[in-house]
């Protein structure tokens, strides 16, 4: 089963215009800033957004065609589950034969959630409501499965969850399935393809390993743990738009190439006092806020140029980091990957 897109659709004086190809078994991972253009494109090809071009599903164009012959399960961010129906019910709901709430009760058994059956959407805790809202878009068998991020109302509790579940369904799922996430352990854990957009374009279609080592945007890097710095090769170094330049190891021959370079957060270091070391960049900078992400020290710093670092939480005690101090940063020449643009 194969997902052939060449879409252009309107909302307001907003356009999309996005091209692609997937296949069965893949998870792609839509992203991008607000606004991009995800939901938009989700909602396009659900025959929900008036859209025009090409929609081939299975080598079938089904454009013209209602929702409900698309062969297309669809979960919004909320779920949308109906209020006065049980939770079986709206798994069974669309559904045909007299089976149909046997078929409902066994898929919410394979989301772990059996005896949920008879409860109404209002009981149910917001991770179980939406597996409810997984297990009646799967229920359907279709070809395409479209998330419109499933997990971001969720509490991190109910988020870890629900994407154990999922993940382990999208296992077992032969079509294509296009998952709209702004969370990096999204794209990381569930996804094999990113497809990123920005102003309704599409600005990278890769493998998650692709994004991760050779994003082609600044946001994109920043999703993915990073920085992301536009800039001009010159004389063996990048010259970076917004200040400040950046030695690689590795560089294109010639002066003037336009490229991004792309810096891990981990790749960072931090001293209080200039360092002596073999790293070819340092530069002076300013803490400008902290916060803690995955069990490290996320380090927002003012600086030429301006960069995120990510430390342990002893390394930020011994540096006795806090908004407005001033420290040194440092990267090795062989931390930094130059993609050409």
């Amino acid at each position: 089963m194969t997902l052939q897109a060449d879409l252009r659709a309107t909302a307001g004086t907003f356009t999309l215009a996005v091209a692609g190809e997937w296949h069965n078994g893949d998870v792609v991972a839509v992203v991008g800033p607000n606004g991009a253009g995800k939901s938009t494109l989700l909602r396009a090809i659900a025959g929900l957004a008036p859209a025009t071009g090409e929609l081939r599903i299975g080598g079938v164009d089904v454009l013209d065609k209602t929702p409900a012959r698309r062969g297309v399960g669809w979960v919004p961010q909320d779920g949308a589950l109906f209020p006065h129906l049980s939770a079986a019910d709206n798994v069974a709901f669309g559904l045909s034969g007299r089976r149909s709430r046997n078929q409902a009760t066994r898929w919410l058994e394979r989301f772990g959630i059996g005896e949920l059956a008879d409860r109404r959407p209002g009981q149910l805790s917001g991770g179980q409501a939406q597996k409810v809202a997984l297990a009646r878009a799967l229920a359907r068998e279709p070809d395409v499965l479209l998330l419109d991020e499933p997990l971001a109302a969720l509490d991190v509790e109910a988020r870890t969850d629900v994407r154990r579940s999922l993940r382990a369904h999208l296992a077992d799922f032969d079509g294509v399935t296009m998952l709209v996430t702004h969370d990096a352990v999204d794209v990381m854990t569930l996804a094999n393809r990113v497809l990123a957009l920005d102003g309704g374009a599409t600005v990278q279609d890769d493998t998650v390993a692709g994004v991760t080592t050779a994003p082609r945007t600044p946001w994109l890097a920043a999703l993915m743990g990073g920085n992301g710095f536009y800039g001009r090769t010159s004389n063996s170094a990048v010259a970076l738009h917004d200040g400040g330049q950046l030695v690689a190891a590795e560089l294109p021959d010639e002066d003037g190439v336009e490229v991004l370079a792309v810096v891990p957060a981990y790749a960072v270091t931090l001293h209080r006092n200039r360092p002596e070391g073999s790293a070819r960049n340092v530069w002076p900078a300013a803490v400008r806020d902290l916060a803690v992400v995955g069990g490290r020290v996320r380090v927002t710093l003012d600086g030429s140029p301006a960069v995120l670092a990510d430390v342990t939480t002893a390394a930020a005690a011994d540096l006795t980091l806090r908004e407005g101090v001033g420290v040194w940063a440092s990267v090795k020449a062989t931390e930094v990957t130059v993609v050409v643009l």
